[in-house]
């Protein structure tokens, strides 16, 4: 693959909020998907801290149903019927990625580069991104559509509980995929000149 053909999946990824409980591929493609991301986005001193969840049908509705549960009981009762339809359109997709970072990971690097202590928390969210990114494109690519949202660190206990998540994962992340309805909202850009600058050309 070239620059071009990357590029393009790049700029094909888009944030689709309607999607449906449907799969253009196999649920064993989807693991690969995460799985290759996981193993080969780069991370700081290679310290792979990135760890994923794959929840998928009844286990992906499971973890919206959850996240209803705990907003209802902290969101005021009448601002909670449009949260609800939110989260109902999240539950209506194929599945959720979620997103950690490894503790244990981050504090062994602080421990043998006290110099860069301080840096790796940052690093280490720096690389869970990359992950999140390579994931959504890819996800993109075979023809689904997906969001990222971040219900952490509401939903952290209860899903730490329901699927016996390792005390030392901290969760950043989950990206709702699925099957496409409709496509994805307008997107405008600031211009380029304000935001790239080049020396040496």
């Amino acid at each position: 693959m070239g620059s071009t053909e990357f590029l393009a999946a790049v700029k094909a990824r888009r944030t689709y909020y309607g999607l449906k409980a449907e799969s253009p591929i196999s649920d064993k493609k989807i693991q690969e998907i995460v799985s290759e991301a996981i193993l080969h986005c780069p991370s700081s001193f290679n310290s792979q801290s990135t760890r994923a969840i794959v929840l998928l049908k009844k286990e992906h509705e499971k973890l919206w149903d959850i996240t209803k549960d705990v907003l209802k009981a902290i969101v005021p009762a009448e601002q909670f019927e449009s949260t609800a339809q939110k989260l109902d359109g999240f539950k209506a997709g194929y599945g959720t990625v979620l997103f950690f970072e490894s503790k244990t990971d981050v504090e062994a690097m602080q421990s043998a580069f006290a110099l860069y202590a301080d840096r790796f928390p940052p690093w280490a969210s720096q690389s869970d991104a990359m992950s999140q990114f390579t994931v959504w494109t890819a996800l993109e690519a075979e023809g689904l559509g997906a969001n990222l949202q971040h219900y952490n660190p509401l939903i952290d206990a209860k899903v730490a509980e329901e699927w016996k998540v390792p005390s030392d994962w901290v969760l950043n992340a989950q990206l709702v995929f699925g099957t496409p309805v409709g496509g994805a909202g307008d997107k405008t850009f600031k211009p380029i000149e304000d935001r790239l600058k080049v020396y040496g050309a």
